[in-house]
């Protein structure tokens, strides 16, 4: 994959957060972000002189509120924010991009290959095909949809006790509040606003972290009910 010119100097920070080889992995993604990414429609061209900022890092320090040796799958991946970051900087974390375009996954997995990526793979779908199939122990998501959707979405695909981080910026307790109907739907056990990347990034990470209850049986009929306690 070709670089680009116009790719800024990483902050001082960037060495800090991404360590060891996850830093020679998150210099060679911020370039292909930078030139392929533009190029294919991934990345918007004003978005290049904050890749560092506002994507790569703001995306890493998500990393803090992911268990150790977690399974996750990053919903609606796109151009692999946060997961190609999360699988960069966590290399302890096994990472499920679920995206349902065919030109991203394609892009995903060249980035796979080029970054030589052993914790990730790339699956092409919609969250409502992978339920019932597939547990994880967190789902990621970034500017996917709103959170009473985004619930709907991730929730059958988590673990009990399994998280939902996703990554809502200022508008994170509006959404919160909006969605308390489907939380209490979905009987979870919390759902809060994290506060991730102080000192690391300006201003720091808002995730709304959900944890997930008990998976709702379904009966003959494939309607949700209550599983007895």
């Amino acid at each position: 994959m070709a670089e680009s010119d116009e790719l800024p100097e990483a902050p001082d920070v960037a060495r800090e957060v991404f360590t060891g080889e996850a830093w020679s992995r998150a210099r060679a993604f911020a370039e292909i972000l930078a030139g392929p990414g533009v190029v294919r429609g991934l990345l918007g061209p004003r978005e290049v002189p904050r890749i560092w900022d506002r994507h790569l890092l703001n995306c890493a320090v998500v990393a803090e509120a992911v268990p150790e040796g977690a399974h996750l799958v990053d919903i609606g991946s796109g151009a692999g924010l946060p997961g190609l970051v999360l699988a960069i900087v966590r290399p302890d974390v096994t990472v499920t991009l679920l995206e349902p375009l065919l030109r991203r996954t394609t892009f995903l997995e060249e980035c796979v290959i080029e970054l030589k990526l052993a914790n990730v793979e790339v699956v092409r779908g919609r969250a409502e095909e992978l339920a019932g199939k597939r547990v994880f122990d967190v789902a990621s998501a970034r500017a996917v949809a709103p959170l009473d959707r985004l619930l709907a979405w991730s929730l059958p695909l988590l673990r009990e006790g399994g998280q939902l981080l996703a990554m809502k910026g200022e508008r994170a307790a509006e959404e919160l509040d909006a969605a308390e109907q489907q939380l209490r739907a979905y009987e979870v056990r919390s759902a809060e606003l994290v506060t991730v990347g102080r000192g690391k990034v300006d201003p720091p990470a808002t995730l709304v972290r959900v944890v997930a209850g008990r998976a709702p049986v379904r009966n003959a009929q494939g309607a949700r009910r209550r599983r007895k306690r």
